[in-house]
């Protein structure tokens, strides 16, 4: 599949205080692909993640989305642009039920949109605990509740900060079923922040390892194990 960028960032530099974040990164994410970045721990991937939201200002650099400079809009205009965001640690409202948890995913759609039934059907177990409240879920649960509240708008542009954590095995197959079907779709693209190399890696159509706010490594998922990135991002 040639690629379809929808999503880009050129040049963007970020510091905190006197320290340089990151470093002159450059990255596209192309509709129909699930693009990879693995890192360690503290070399810049969730301020990468923040800057591409909004939550954080960049320094300078271009981000675009759907042929759009976005670096100057919030992160309200960036969701409702069509940019989904699964946050590490999940952030599910532990108090609200599930169905009041997807409908935050369509906050600022009429309050008679209905639930997109689709959801369901990536995630049955949603729909048998439709009122339950978040908190009582379990961790694999709220991972598949949190991925699927960023879904109900219908995102053209999906990012997942390291969906994997602290999840049971069986869930983690289910995550990477889900993602690897929204990518063929051909109508998302899927930025994909991973430390679990081997869901990385079979998921992964393209990849970027990051090292020190850069990237030192990029190229085909196809080519990760030959690429030696697995040594690259070992801890």
């Amino acid at each position: 599949m040639a690629d379809n960028p929808i999503f880009s960032l050129k040049d963007v530099n970020q510091y905190y205080g006197g320290s340089h974040i990151l470093r002159g990164v450059s990255l596209q994410a192309n509709l129909g692909k699930v693009t990879v970045l693995l890192g360690r721990n503290g070399v810049g991937k969730t301020t990468l993640l923040k800057s591409i939201m909004g939550l954080v200002p960049i320094k300078s650099g271009s981000i675009e989305f759907a042929g759009k400079a976005i670096q100057g809009t919030t992160p309200f205009e960036r969701a409702r642009a069509g940019i989904g965001f699964v946050p590490q640690g999940r952030e599910i409202f532990s108090r609200l039920t599930v169905e009041e948890n997807l409908r935050m995913g369509l906050a600022y759609k009429s309050a008679s949109t209905p639930i997109p039934a689709e959801l369901f059907e990536l995630f049955p177990v949603l729909k048998q605990m439709i009122n339950r409240r978040g908190g009582d879920l379990s961790g694999g649960q709220q991972q598949q509740l949190a991925i699927a509240r960023a879904l109900a708008a219908k995102p053209k542009l999906l990012i997942l900060d390291e969906p994997t954590e602290g999840i049971q095995p069986s869930i983690i197959k289910d995550i990477g079923r889900v993602i690897r079907m929204l990518a063929d779709r051909g109508d998302m693209a899927i930025l994909l922040v991973e430390q679990y190399y081997d869901f990385a890696q079979e998921l992964a159509d393209d990849y970027l390892v990051m090292q020190r706010g850069e990237f030192i490594a990029r190229g085909a998922g196809i080519d990760m194990e030959a690429n030696g990135v697995r040594q690259l991002v070992a801890i």
